[in-house]
């Protein structure tokens, strides 16, 4: 037998092992694949989010690549580490270090050829599926089929010098071992794990920093840096320290641990927690990190659906102070005439603001005056504001407004200039939510008296600012809700959009149109790629994250195994020893999804209402529903091949 043939044999009788190994990384070579696919397609250029739509795959490849080093390297070391024995058979059996080398480095290879071609060949029958359903999600033109010979070149290269890089890496895990020492390095008692209590006082020290900077403001720009790395810090020294202190806590229940098999799950907890620290730890950042990523994307798609829903006004357009009558009739006439060619029926409101900015919040609002807005409100059937004094006003806000974010207990405008302070407002207010609060695609609108108006517009006249404005807001009667790309609101609301800001680019002056629908769709396109990204890279996360967990019980097993005849000769039934391994698997599996979800609550809900987005728990829960509902399939696939393996090793 040759020393190629004896590799193969090896890969062969270790398949079950290197299973998971081996689809963990096909998949990630053929989602890398998929996006070259996407990438290098030859119409990418030709459709309207071409660019963009590239160098989003080119991000989300790199990745994909760079998760992928990080991820066989690990896979591979663990490979190792649970074959010392047969390394230190070899070497007794005149094996010498460099066919040992060897032997690791064509195993190595081997495992990734067939990870790269299994994947290309997975890639390639599914190209066209991916071209058909990433274009339509992302509501782009369809393209067609290519042969993507440079994707394949790319893919294949890429992954080659990855697998060759980390198997000439890992050749140093074993350099410098002797026989003995790989013969007994599985067999070595260990210690007691203990608790320094310094660690985890630090653990919990550096958790409560990582929370107190996402929701204190005295940290102020460096609190996402601030809140990243302590909060990592601390997840380590949950699992090392903390985790093993309440088992340690549980243990001395002695009512509960000395019940059944309590006993053996619980002590043995300590040592699994204790060693896998390290492991649970890397699992449960990359699970956050999914968790956090498929959050963001559904709650930004919620609020974009939301804001669209939440404005009654399908256009709207402002004329610039220096427009002129004539060039504001000729875009009247103009929006009148794209929106009757596509058979949309309307009603036009005129009303006047002006725009003012808030000291004591993030955000400007649109001011209007109470005998306005009471027009207005009789226009779009609402509610009329209650009479205002000099020192009150109404904040009305729209449905997808952020609540959370107006939480004072008076409005403060600032003055146009900084040294006119008879300009200086602190007025109490009323929070009222209605759908009128959307003009020009505001979600916020601040009535004052007809008095303080006159005040706020003189104060901004005077500093020649922007004065009073007038928009005129045009209301569908035939809208059919959420549109698609060809619906008649979204094809003439683009088209009026476009054409304004052309002739606005050649010194026309016409002034500012906003369209719901073209600014629902250019945002819906946009995050349906982060969304489809966002997709294939959570899969991998999850994947790989079952497949460190997988890793591990296999790299246990021996050792586990031979706990269990031990305790079968005294006495242990297989139906306890099912039990006892059931609870600590899932225990390992499990914990890690909690504590991601909890991160993500802790770390998504500062972040979002920084940007106005109310969305928090739904998104999260929908998230970490999903990541649990993959870990439980994930964990029943484990566990019957794990208790399967031990069965037979009892008596």
């Amino acid at each position: 037998m040759n020393f190629p043939r004896f590799a193969f044999n090896n890969v062969r009788r270790n398949a079950r092992a290197y299973s998971s190994f081996m689809l963990s990384s096909a998949f990630m070579v053929m989602i890398f694949f998929t996006y070259a696919v996407f990438m290098f397609h030859p119409g990418i250029d030709r459709t309207a989010m071409g660019q963009t739509t590239r160098m989003g795959m080119t991000v989300a490849s790199t990745i994909v690549y760079v998760f992928a080093f990080f991820f066989v390297l690990y896979s591979i070391s663990v490979f190792l580490k649970s074959r010392n024995r047969e390394f230190g058979i070899l070497m007794i059996l005149g094996a010498q270090s460099r066919q040992i080398n060897l032997l690791i480095l064509l195993e190595n290879m081997l495992i990734g050829l067939i990870s790269i071609a299994s994947g290309i060949a997975s890639g390639l029958l599914l190209s066209k599926l991916f071209l058909l359903v990433s274009t339509r999600l992302m509501d782009m033109e369809e393209l067609p089929f290519y042969w993507p010979v440079k994707a394949i070149a790319i893919t294949a290269g890429a992954f080659i010098l990855l697998f060759l890089v980390i198997s000439v890496f890992t050749l140093f895990f074993i350099r410098s071992s002797q026989a003995m020492e790989l013969l007994t390095g599985g067999s070595k008692p260990k210690k007691a794990p203990r608790v320094n209590l310094f660690f985890a006082l630090l653990g919990i020290a550096l958790l409560a920093t990582g929370y107190a900077a996402l929701h204190l403001k005295f940290v102020g720009s460096l609190f996402i840096p601030i809140a990243a790395s302590t909060g990592i810090a601390g997840t380590y020294f949950f699992y090392s320290q903390l985790s093993v202190w309440f088992v340690r806590l549980v243990q001395k229940r002695r009512r509960f641990t000395w019940k059944g098999t309590n006993l053996l799950w619980v002590s043995e907890m300590s040592y699994k927690l204790k060693d896998n620290a390290r492991m649970l730890f890397l699992v449960t950042v990359v699970t956050s990190l999914a968790c956090m990523s498929v959050g963001f994307v559904i709650a930004t798609q919620q609020t974009i659906r939301t804001t669209f829903e939440s404005n009654p006004f399908a256009l709207s357009y402002t004329p610039y102070e220096k427009t002129d009558d004539k060039t504001v009739q000729t875009v009247l006439n103009e929006i009148d005439h794209e929106l009757q060619a596509v058979n949309l029926s309307y009603r036009t409101i005129t009303v006047q603001t002006l725009s003012v900015s808030i000291a004591n919040g993030p955000w400007g609002s649109l001011v209007m005056s109470e005998q306005q807005y009471n027009k207005f409100a009789a226009d779009m059937h609402a509610k009329p504001a209650p009479s205002l004094k000099a020192q009150e006003a109404l904040l009305v806000v729209s449905p997808d407004f952020n609540k959370g974010s107006a939480n004072w207990k008076t409005i403060d405008i600032e003055a146009a200039s900084k040294g006119d302070h008879a300009a200086n407002l602190s007025l109490t207010y009323e929070l009222r939510t209605e759908p009128l609060a959307a003009v020009n695609g505001s979600n916020k609108l601040l009535v004052v008296n007809d008095e303080t108006f006159s005040q706020l517009a003189k104060s901004n006249a005077d500093q020649q600012r922007r004065g009073v404005r007038t928009s005129h807001l045009y209301q569908l009667t035939n809208a059919a809700g959420i549109p698609d790309r060809h619906d008649p609101e979204t094809v003439a609301g683009i088209k009026i959009v476009e054409q304004n800001e052309t002739m606005n680019k050649q010194g026309e002056d016409r002034g500012f149109i906003q369209a719901r629908a073209d600014l629902y769709y250019m945002q819906k396109q946009t995050f349906m790629l982060l969304d489809f990204i966002g997709l294939f890279l959570a899969l991998i996360f999850s994947l790989s994250s079952a497949s460190f967990l997988y890793f591990k019980l296999y790299s246990e097993l021996a050792t586990d195994g031979k706990m269990y005849r031990a305790l079968s000769k005294i006495g242990l039934s297989n139906r306890e020893m099912n039990r006892s391994a059931t609870l600590q698997i899932a225990i390992i599996f499990f914990i890690p999804i909690v504590v991601s979800t909890i991160q993500t609550f802790v770390v998504l809900k500062p972040i979002l209402s920084m940007v106005q987005i109310a969305h928090v728990t739904a998104p999260v829960l929908i998230a970490s529903a999903a990541f649990l509902v993959m870990q439980a399939i994930y964990f029943i696939i484990a566990r019957s091949r794990y208790i399967r393996s031990i069965n037979r090793m009892m008596v």
